[in-house]
């Protein structure tokens, strides 16, 4: 029996993928019934299940008991159908397990915010546990110091109860302020004995430079009822300190600093005019330290008070002997009230002012900071100015100079300059409630000059000029409008600042001619293009006007010059061309060869504004002119045309001069010919071409020249006329004109 060998070649790969693919279950069985019935389909699915299973053996047994190869393809149909089912499966199960793997990370997601749940439920548990804690503790400590008052109402009992218990507590506070500053070297100076003064908290702390957040050195804090001391471990002595530094609780504030792994667990201490952070051993000492140190000031400012208010008292007068048997005449008349009576700092919203500025602060409320200070100054404003008074103001002023610092960084250039001029209108409208509307429009015009600087930096410079310049001047004049009308709003009731704002104006002008004219004039655009480039300009500087803002004047200063460069430079190179024709000049008529030709030529002559040019023409497409006048007067047209689009008052003079220079070429060519030239018919012709530039071409330019500019030109009047009288003398071969 005769079997092709590629069929039995791909029968065995097929059995061989399908024996070590790994086939399930049902794949087996749809195979074995598919290739036998059924005993036999069993048999030869144990086959293929089994470790021993040879697929080049089966095929050569299917081979051997075939009829033919239409037999073997039938088995090949078979097996490649079982093949395309087996894959099938295997994309089902595929599908199914991805399907399961996204609703297991859904579970997982689930899970997690459930643990973060429980996780915040035991910490508040855990705060609320500390905070039980610490109140026991504080009763303890209570009960000792009661303890220790009446064992001194004990050892005197002739004191009052509340003067014995004072008396206990404020000796064993001095006796364990003595002990501590004992260890303290240096500061038995600093620290006079008091009667009032006792210890009130202390402990180590870390400190850490405020710039860089580096640890510096380890300190140990004393906090007094009126100062806090801070002194620094020595090296080689345990529980030894040196003195540091000593502050008052008057001028210091204390600011909590939000934990920011690794640096957790830290606070400032503003004096001005310095700061500095510490870092406590656990949350918990923290916010024993902010506490005490907040409620100490209190009560510091508290007795302050009562203490002033003591002192304003009138002293009672010596006693004056009397007779007790007589009555009153009446009633003494009441003390008119003092000045620190008349001003009442105990108000709560006084007392927490200042730590209520630097949560502000810290938050960014600026308007909630601006308001608090704005409800001060109009509590104290008809209020005397009282010790304690100035004392506030004096804490009260440096929350005002860290606030203006913060508002000052937020309108600095470095910021983020996304988001136009109204982004900064928060800032400018605080700085501006607090006084410094100077500042406030310094820094607003200094951060939108940024925002400027940096639009214009980032506009790519495409291939045509005049694609970037339309770009180049969208960008900018909207900018500068949108500053004005900012600056309008912000600055409404400060009419002192629109000076600064024009001056700004000004150097942005600057600042934008710059990048022009190094687009324009410094690639060597043509004139056409640089003419083109300033209209443009000029059209998007008049939209300043809606706001009442002309600065037309300006950017005609700024591009006086480039200006001047490009007509002088245009014009050089017109004489060049005009002097390069004159020399190949053969005084022939010009044959445009076809009447379409001349047809071009009489519109273009016209669009120079020469209406009888039809006059010059002749029989054939000839024309009664030479090539070199007429391609002097199209060229002469053409740079009136494009000055006159670059005109203003500054350029008369440069204009009116290259003018002069540029028909002074061709007039010279002409004077000169005539004197030259011998052959009657060629002279005649050249009196033609004379005839045309005298009295068609120079009143044409005279007359555009003064549309344009909106006076006449004596120059041109005096050249055309010099030109009516001039005299040829046939026997000179010099021209004067």
């Amino acid at each position: 029996l005769s079997v092709p060998a590629s069929l039995l070649v791909s029968l065995l790969v097929l059995v061989l993928v399908l024996s070590r693919g790994g086939l399930p279950a049902m794949s087996m069985s749809a195979m074995a019934l598919s290739l036998g019935e059924g005993g036999g389909g069993s048999r030869l699915r144990r086959q293929l299940e089994s470790g021993g299973f040879a697929a080049a053996e089966y095929v050569k047994q299917l081979s051997q008991q075939s009829d033919g190869d239409r037999d073997l393809q039938e088995h090949r149909q078979r097996i490649q159908a079982l093949s395309e089912e087996t894959a099938q499966s295997l994309k089902r199960n595929v599908y199914q397990n991805y399907r399961q793997f996204i609703e297991t990370a859904r579970e997982i997601s689930y899970l997690e915010s459930e643990m973060y749940q429980l996780s915040h439920i035991l910490t508040e548990q855990k705060g609320i546990m500390e905070a039980v804690t610490q109140a026991l503790l504080l009763q303890g400590d209570r009960d000792d110091a009661a303890l220790g008052a009446r064992r001194a109402a004990a050892a005197d009992p002739f004191l009052p109860l509340s003067a014995k218990e004072a008396v206990a507590s404020e000796e064993g506070r001095q006796r364990t302020l003595t002990t501590l500053l004992e260890k303290v070297e240096g500061c038995g100076d600093l620290l006079p004995e008091s009667p009032g003064k006792y210890l009130v908290y202390n402990g180590d702390l870390l400190e850490y430079d405020a710039d860089h957040m580096a640890q510096i050195q380890r300190v140990h804090a004393f906090l007094m009822n009126d100062c806090l001391l801070v002194a620094t471990a020595l090296p080689n002595r345990r529980g030894a300190y040196r003195y540091d530094a000593l502050y008052p609780l008057d001028g210091l504030a204390v600011v909590n600093v939000k934990d920011n792994p690794p640096m957790k667990d830290m606070f400032k201490l503003l004096m001005f005019p310095e700061s500095r952070i510490f870092q406590a051993e656990n949350a918990k000492i923290k916010k024993e330290w902010l506490e005490v140190l907040e409620e100490t000031k209190r009560s510091r400012a508290l007795s302050e008070k009562r203490r002033l208010e003591q002192e304003a008292l009138p002293r009672p007068a010596p006693p004056e002997p009397s007779n007790p048997f007589e009555e009153d005449d009446g009633e003494e008349d009441e003390e008119p009230p003092t000045e620190e009576e008349a001003v009442d700092l105990s108000l709560e919203w006084i007392q927490e002012l200042p730590e209520d500025l630097d949560v502000c602060i810290a938050q960014r409320d600026f308007e909630g900071a601006v308001d608090l200070l704005d409800k001060l100054n109009e509590y104290l404003g008809d209020k005397p100015a009282s010790q304690a008074v100035k004392e506030l103001r004096a804490r009260v002023d440096e929350r005002v100079r860290q606030l203006t610092d913060v508002l000052v960084f937020e309108l600095s250039p470095g910021r983020s300059l996304r988001g136009g001029p109204r982004a900064t209108r928060r800032a400018v409208s605080q700085l501006i409630r607090l006084g410094q509307s100077t500042k406030a429009c310094e820094l607003f015009l200094r951060n939108r000059a940024g925002a400027v600087r940096t639009a214009i930096r980032q506009l790519r410079i495409e291939g045509a000029t005049l694609l970037y310049i339309h770009k180049l001047c969208h960008v900018f004049f909207t900018s500068l409008l949108e500053t004005a009308r900012e600056f309008e709003t912000d600055f409404a009731g400060n009419s002192g600042c629109y000076s600064a704002f024009v001056v700004w104006a000004r150097a942005s002008m600057r600042m934008f001619v710059d990048a022009f004219s190094k687009q324009v004039f410094d690639s060597k655009e043509s004139l056409s293009t640089a003419a083109e480039c300033v209209k443009v300009a000029k059209e998007h500087c008049k939209q300043l006007s809606e706001i009442g803002l002309d600065l037309t004047f300006i950017i005609h200063a700024l591009l006086v010059k480039d200006i001047k460069g490009a007509l002088q430079s245009y014009k050089d190179i017109i004489i060049e061309a005009t002097k390069h024709r004159n020399s190949e000049e053969m005084w022939r008529r010009m044959n445009l060869m076809t009447p379409e030709a001349l047809g071009k030529l009489r519109e273009e002559m016209r669009g120079c504004g020469v209406g009888n040019f039809d006059q010059y023409t002749g029989d054939d497409c000839w024309v009664n002119l030479s090539y070199t006048v007429v391609a002097f007067t199209k060229q002469t047209m053409a740079f009136l045309e494009e000055a006159l689009k670059l005109y203003f008052p500054e350029l008369h003079m440069v204009l009116l001069e290259s003018l002069v220079e540029i028909i002074l070429v061709a007039v010279q060519h002409v004077d000169y010919s005539l004197r030259c030239e011998q052959d009657p018919e060629k002279k005649a012709f050249i009196r033609q071409n004379a005839s045309f530039l005298y009295e068609t071409v120079l009143p044409v330019v005279e007359k555009r020249f003064e549309e344009g500019v909106g006076k006449p030109a004596k120059q041109l009047q005096d050249l055309r006329n010099a030109s009516r009288l001039m005299r040829v003398n046939p026997e000179s071969t010099t021209s004067v004109v």
